[in-house]
């Protein structure tokens, strides 16, 4: 009985460990999104394939990435080699969190170690497979699902200190062209006519 219960358990530990690391769900898969898909380029960026790389990312990431190429006289290769994220400099998969999705749009937060912050990556769904924005985000294409958690973490902070928006913020930007009413300064001349009209 107790020899059945352990080869029981060792089988069940195998196969959680089989789940856990069989590796990021396929393209297009019912287990696809937008953390599925930073899995998939991180992976591609780790085994230096060019190809597998072009593959996580959407048609205007890499009309993007031509662009540079050809601007900066640089090797496709090394345009794609990090993925245009420095997140993936990371030696292991880095922290992964806040997945939001709306509308074929997605975005997750990824832990940048190297600048030791939170990059908010783009990933739009292109015929049910999640792929990485970055060439829509730069084109101003790009519609976020919503603010991050890092964005809320530091609006929430800078409420309780009192302190300015964060650069970053949508509402920062739009209001940027907002100019202020400035009462003009009185003189003589203009102090002279009112007291004439009263």
């Amino acid at each position: 009985m107790y020899r059945i219960t352990a080869l029981l358990l060792i089988l069940a530990a195998f196969v959680s460990i089989m789940a856990c690391g069989s590796g990021p769900a396929a393209p297009g898969s019912g287990a696809d999104s937008p953390t599925e898909a930073y899995k998939r380029l991180y992976a591609a960026v780790k085994s230096k394939n060019t190809e597998q790389i072009k593959g996580t990312m959407t048609q205007k990431s890499l009309d993007f990435a031509e662009m540079v190429s050809g601007k900066n006289n640089t090797p496709i290769e090394k345009v794609f080699e990090n993925g245009f994220t420095a997140t993936t400099f990371s030696e292991k998969l880095p922290e992964i969190r806040d997945e939001r999705i709306k509308d074929g749009f997605g975005s997750v937060e990824v832990w940048n170690a190297k600048e030791s912050r939170w990059e908010d990556l783009p990933f739009i769904n292109v015929d049910g497979a999640w792929k990485f924005a970055m060439g829509e985000l730069f084109a101003g294409s790009f519609v976020s699902p919503g603010k991050g958690r890092d964005m809320k973490e530091k609006e929430a902070a800078n409420a309780l200190s009192g302190g300015p928006q964060p650069a970053n913020m949508p509402n920062a930007a739009a209001n940027s062209d907002v100019k202020p009413i400035v009462p003009k300064p009185a003189t003589v001349e203009s102090n002279k006519a009112a007291d004439a009209k009263k």
